[in-house]
């Protein structure tokens, strides 16, 4: 295969700090590359110093072909949406043509259809590529080798994204066997040493029998001993001292957190909406049937850019007529707003100020978001933007709070961040509700689907594959209105189960007796 970009013995500094070193390195005709690494490790650096923007400190870079870069950072001065922005860009890359497309960060501000396109383009796409992308199913979809950079280093993965990951997993599993086994041998190590120094000493006591002559004819025989087992103990340090220490690799620890009423609203509609037009200002934006949330679960809520999902979520924060909200509901609302941090106070300061939870899961919270040890006494000024967000997550984690709502929670992370965040909400008991365009977060944490499309709102119970698969039937007014008494009929059941009255069961059975008359229709 032609190759098209190659580097040789390439350092590059920021600051005097290395940010990597690559022996070599090549690009062939039909490369599909996926680049990963966390924030700061130098990722947009390596696509600037392919395409020739900027120059490596030591090395040689080898170019064949037309090589086309589409940034990271992009021009927002502009009426233009960032996903209109984005797109602008893809079209002026495609249309160059390139033999080598470097792409940071393609995925931008575009909503799910627009993403699958651009899939659909680059599948299409006949000349090699680089991408980054914090998109786990943008990358399993594309790439056929993953590029990693950790530690100032560069480790070449065969496969898509879910490959990288399962070989990661399979390396650290191998991390794990090596260091059980270090410890084993070095307490085989050590208990040797302190048999031998035990056997030493006994062998400078006198005889307890025989003759003076013989104790006088044993004492050479003893102290010879004793150096003898003491240049074995003394051999057996050497090696204790020799042996290569191999760190237990790091594994997430588990969390229970207490939430205020979590029992009290497990399980129970505590979000419920009336038959409603969402509009934002005079402008309609969807309808909705009646339908409630219920405490503990992880919802989804998905659609083009524009279509209102964030008009909705700001409709519940705010308690909107035709929501109802349980007065046991405590919201706390994540937009990657960072002006509630303190940058001159500490990441574990700023954590702890309005927390609920003991400084002991404080702590833990912020090792599962890779803030380990001493790290949680640094200022949040010296923080890179990415860092900054993980602080910002864990601040609203640890509030007062029982039922989380968030907005786009993955931008500006990388993927080890947004898999850290996965992990905590994977674990957390409240009630979730979250936008995003992260497919695979989605797979992974959702229990129930809401979909805005073409003016509607759909609302599926099941995960993202499920509703994916999904093929919903044409629903009629009998159907529409089934929804309606099953939603009022879980409503007066729940209140009935708190507070029952002869007014509540008298409209209990009225609404059953509607709805089989319904059935029977």
């Amino acid at each position: 295969m032609t190759i098209i970009c190659s580097m040789k013995d390439i350092s590059y500094a920021v600051r005097e700090r290395v940010l990597f070193e690559i022996e070599e390195l090549e690009i062939r005709k039909g490369d599909r590359i996926g680049l990963v690494g966390k924030n700061g490790s130098g990722k947009s650096t390596l696509l600037h110093l392919i395409s020739d923007k900027i120059k490596p400190d030591e090395g040689e870079i080898f170019r064949n072909g037309w090589i086309t870069l589409l940034p990271q950072l992009k021009n927002t001065d502009t009426v233009q949406s960032g996903g209109e922005v984005t797109q602008d860009y893809i079209n002026q890359a495609f249309a160059e043509n390139p033999d080598l497309l470097l792409a940071d960060e393609p995925t931008t501000n575009l909503d799910v259809e627009r993403v699958k396109t651009l899939e659909q383009h680059l599948e299409r796409f006949q000349g090699s590529m680089v991408l980054v992308s914090h998109d786990r199913t943008f990358l399993d979809l594309l790439c056929t080798k993953i590029w990693e950079i950790e530690d100032g280093r560069l480790k070449e993965y065969k496969g898509n994204y879910q490959d990288y990951a399962d070989q990661k997993q399979l390396e650290f599993r191998q991390k794990e066997a090596a260091h059980e086994q270090y410890e084993r041998k070095k307490k085989q190590l050590e208990s040797a040493i302190e048999e031998k120094e035990k056997r030493a000493k006994r062998a400078t006591k006198k005889p307890t029998d025989g003759t003076a002559s013989v104790a006088k004819n044993a004492k050479p025989y003893f102290a010879k001993k004793q150096k003898k087992l003491r240049q074995t103990a003394k051999a057996l340090e050497t090696r204790l001292g020799q042996m290569e220490k191999v760190e237990r690799p790091k594994e997430a620890a588990p969390i229970k957190m207490a939430l205020p009423n979590e029992s009290d609203m497990k399980g129970r509609p505590i979000i419920r909406f009336e038959e409603q037009i969402v509009k934002a200002g005079t402008k309609r934006l969807f309808e909705l049937q009646p339908f409630y949330l219920k405490g503990g679960q992880k919802t989804a809520l998905i659609g083009g850019n524009g279509t209102g999902k964030t008009t909705l979520i700001k409709s519940i924060l705010a308690r909107r007529e035709g929501i109802t909200v349980s007065p046991a509901v405590k919201f706390g609302y994540f937009s990657q707003n960072l002006d509630i941090l303190k940058p001159d106070k500490t990441i574990l300061e700023n954590v702890m100020e309005d927390a609920i939870q003991t400084e002991d899961i404080v702590r833990t919270i912020l090792a599962r978001l890779h803030f380990y040890r001493d790290d949680v006494f640094k200022s949040v000024r010296v923080l890179s933007g990415g860092e900054r967000v993980k602080v910002a997550f864990a601040k609203i984690f640890v509030s007062d709070l029982n039922v989380l709502v968030m907005d786009e929670p993955t931008n500006f992370l990388d993927i080890d961040a947004v898999e850290a965040l996965e992990g905590l909400l994977k674990d957390y008991r409240g009630t979730v509700l979250f936008i995003s365009h992260d497919r695979k977060m989605v797979s992974k944490l959702a229990e129930r689907v809401l979909e805005i499309k073409n003016g509607r709102l759909t609302i599926f119970d099941g995960n993202l594959q499920e509703f994916t698969q999904h093929e919903p039937k044409e629903q009629n007014d009998t159907a529409d209105e089934l929804l309606k008494l099953e939603t009022k009929l879980t409503e007066v059941l729940s209140r009935l189960s708190i507070e029952p009255t002869e007014e509540l069961d008298h409209e209990f059975q009225q609404l059953l007796r509607k709805k089989r008359a319904l059935i029977s229709d």
